[in-house]
């Protein structure tokens, strides 16, 4: 049965977000339990330190261990200063009072252990005839070791999924190489601007036919953030609580304009510490910008492409998705999930007779030079000749200010998206 509660005009008060928190543990009889909460890392606005306060009162006496996973995907582990502010409370030595708190590694074989595969006939059935190979399931062994799995994250509209949240947390963010980045590479193939702020999509329908070989009990927390105040909560299981989440995101994260902006400045705020993340900036208003428009992602803070992939992004560079399809044997040996990155950050457009043409031009403001943004494919403008407030106010010039840019979509009123439309015509992959 669903605990939940969603509103649109205002924020859940804390007393009820303690209630609902406190009925949903109470039926799970967690007594003598060993119970593990998997939680988002500092890239996601969530109501973390009061879900850390909560779970360490209701579950005190009861459980028998409650320890905390950060679901990092193939993000960097966070230091013990970081972790500390993502729970609320000092973490010492890998623990927060009796919890423990872990990063995911997954760049670490020992991390994982094989639940299963999804086979190609599978595959090719969930990707919608996108995709064609077997996917071994590898998740984080942790999840064995444990009674009971919480997985607690915010819902919003996510360039890869359509929204993220839900079974999300296991993959990629728990997830083994492999199939982070088959179901990253399906969703460059359908595309982000396609796919963005969708429920139903080919890449859900993988992450949860992969979550469904876990085998241990899993309860959901599902948050609903609009900016940084908590307007739902469901609590149930996995797919309930998130459908549950994602319709109420789909009313409060998405603006709809009435017609494209021709220049849009992002202004992205320190949660997102290098381009990798930061990206966001650019997924979150593609469907927003008109034709030969411009993105500008400003973030003076930033320093560095990706601290996990910025070595072979620099290889690779930034390029449209038929850049990388119509030379497949030349990429197809890099990690599949840097290039959709790359695909997603570059945006729609074609590649013809060895000519690129993407639909939008994506400028960094930040603190990655000019000579490195030239190089992989991006624009550069110095961070210090730019005005946020010179922005402001502009819309009907076809100027766009985005103050805390990366997790609300805009999206034009009279678009009428079809998922991986033009993919599904003309791209399809086996697992060569």
């Amino acid at each position: 049965m669903l605990i939940g509660e969603g509103y649109k005009d205002r924020p859940i008060p804390e007393a009820r977000v303690c209630d609902m928190v406190a009925e949903g543990l109470a039926r799970l009889d967690l007594k003598g339990k060993r119970v593990l909460a998997i939680i988002p890392d500092g890239t996601r606005t969530a109501p973390t330190p009061l879900v850390f306060r909560l779970f360490g009162e209701v579950l005190e006496g009861q459980a028998a261990v409650l320890d905390y996973l950060v679901a990092l995907g193939t993000h960097p582990p966070m230091d013990e200063a970081a972790l500390s502010r993502l729970v609320g409370a000092p973490v010492h030595n890998g623990r927060a009072g009796s919890a423990r708190i872990f990063n995911h590694c997954w760049d670490e074989a020992a991390t994982f252990t094989m639940l299963g595969t999804i086979t190609e006939a599978e595959m090719r059935d969930l990707s919608e005839g996108m995709l064609s190979l077997d996917v071994p399931v590898r998740v984080n062994k942790m999840v064995l070791d444990y009674d009971q799995l919480l997985v607690c994250g915010p819902v919003f509209p996510h360039e890869v999924v359509g929204f993220s949240g839900g079974n999300k947390y296991f993959f990629p963010g728990i997830a083994g190489p492999e199939i982070i980045n088959v179901t990253h590479w399906l969703g460059a193939l359908l595309t982000s601007r396609a796919i963005i702020g969708t429920v139903d999509t080919p890449v859900r329908r993988v992450i949860d036919r992969a979550a469904s070989f876990i085998p241990t009990p899993r309860l959901c927390c599902a948050f609903v953030m609009h900016g940084q105040a908590l307007h739902g909560l469901y609590v149930g299981a996995m797919e309930e609580a998130w459908h549950a989440a994602a319709a109420l995101s789909a009313q409060l994260d998405v603006v709809y304009v009435e017609r494209p902006f021709r220049r849009v400045l992002s202004v992205m705020p320190h949660m997102y510490d290098d381009l990798w993340t930061a990206a966001k900036g650019m997924y979150k208003m593609e469907p927003a910008i008109a034709d030969g428009g411009e993105v500008i992602i400003y973030a003076p803070h930033i320093t560095e492409v990706s601290y996990t992939h910025g070595r072979l992004l620099d290889e690779v560079g930034y390029h449209v998705r038929d850049y990388f399809l119509k030379q497949w044997e030349r990429f197809k040996g890099y990690p599949w999930g840097v290039l959709a990155h790359s695909t997603h950050l570059r945006g729609a457009g074609i590649y013809e007779h060895g000519v690129e043409r993407p639909r939008i031009q994506v400028t960094l403001a930040t603190g990655i030079p000019r000579e490195r943004c030239e190089r992989i494919g991006l624009g550069y403008l110095d961070p210090a000749t730019v005005d946020p407030e010179a922005w402001a106010g502009r819309e009907d010039e076809g100027i766009l200010l985005v103050r805390r840019a990366g997790e609300m979509l805009y999206r034009v009123k009279s678009a009428n998206q079809q998922i991986g439309k033009s993919a599904k015509s003309t791209n399809r992959q086996t697992g060569d």
